[in-house]
């Protein structure tokens, strides 16, 4: 098929095709609004692929393989588990989600009074659509900003995401796919080209902690305010992290703690002794109740950006 003849029937629209031609995997992928790894997936694991052949060049997707593919998307975006949706798409027999799922206990994410774009998250999520998760991302940061898109948006979904798999014992490959989709995203957001702060700000998880997400949202948050982040990442040593502020000298540091097994604040002791002092945050639900020996403990996004950006001297 000649270049001209592909364009010309890509250039009728999404859902266009002409004689004998077919559409390729980009522009159904395009149709349907999923990436086109996902419709490759479809066809290796469920025989949802290309029909149309021709001598010396690749498949196309016929009419009535898009149709198939569209009731394959809408079956798994309303909570029907993938291989059953395959199996229903393929027979046009119509199935119905699992209503009762609804209130968490399925094959939906429950977020109960979420808003509408943490409902598009959960579906992209579900469907295992990690281009579809970043977009719905990207739009509300280019929007609302950091703070306002971990509240309303990430946070809902990460807690009905957990719910689902603590009431049901699956979705562990929808917590890796929204997971990774997070922190692809906001940590593109993370710049220190052109910092308008005095001071950097490190930011690191407690040794044995491997949860980085809320770190990612704090450094973008940081990262809007023109706070230049040095980001230590996941299980990161007392030891690395004393060495990082001899050397970085900071205006403020995070550590976080997810989990209550590396939440030991006396261990912030062994950091060093610095004049000025950084402004030091204990940050998360895994650090040990009582009275820190070092430290305060900051449990909300938006206070632990507004503190640390005072700390590291950013302008408003």
């Amino acid at each position: 098929m000649t270049g001209r003849v592909q364009g010309a029937a890509e250039a009728l629209g999404p859902g266009a095709s002409l004689p004998g031609v077919g559409l390729t995997v980009s522009a159904v992928a395009r149709r349907l609004g999923v990436a086109p790894a996902t419709l490759r997936t479809w066809d290796r694991r469920y025989g949802l692929g290309p029909s149309q052949h021709a001598a010396g060049a690749h498949r196309r997707y016929s009419s009535a393989d898009v149709a198939r593919l569209e009731r394959m998307r809408r079956y798994v975006l309303s909570g029907v588990p993938p291989a059953e949706a395959a199996r229903a798409a393929l027979s046009q027999v119509e199935v119905e989600p699992d209503l009762g799922a609804r209130h968490g206990g399925g094959q939906v994410v429950a977020i109960p009074d979420g808003t509408p774009q943490a409902r598009g998250l959960a579906r992209a999520a579900l469907a295992l659509d990690a281009d579809a998760c970043r977009a719905i991302l990207a739009k509300a940061l280019d929007r609302r900003g950091v703070v306002w898109t971990w509240d309303h948006i990430v946070m809902p979904v990460l807690v009905g995401v957990g719910q689902r798999w603590e009431q049901t014992g699956r979705g562990t490959e929808v917590e890796h796919v929204l997971s990774e989709a997070i922190q692809s995203e906001f940590s593109s957001r993370v710049s220190n080209d052109n910092p308008r702060s005095a001071a950097v700000v490190v930011l690191a998880s407690a040794p044995g902690e491997n949860h980085v997400l809320p770190l990612w949202a704090l450094a973008a948050a940081l990262s809007e305010r023109g706070v230049e982040v040095r980001m230590m990442g996941a299980r990161t040593p007392w030891d690395a992290l004393g060495h990082a502020i001899r050397r970085l000298g900071p205006g403020g540091v995070l550590v976080w703690s997810q989990t209550a097994g590396t939440g030991d604040p006396a261990e912030s002791m062994s950091l060093p002794e610095l004049r000025p002092e950084p402004l030091l945050l204990l940050g998360g639900p895994g650090w040990h109740p009582g009275a820190l020996p070092r430290g305060e403990h900051v449990d909300d996004l938006s206070e632990a950006v507004a503190r640390l950006a005072r700390a590291a001297g950013a302008s408003s």
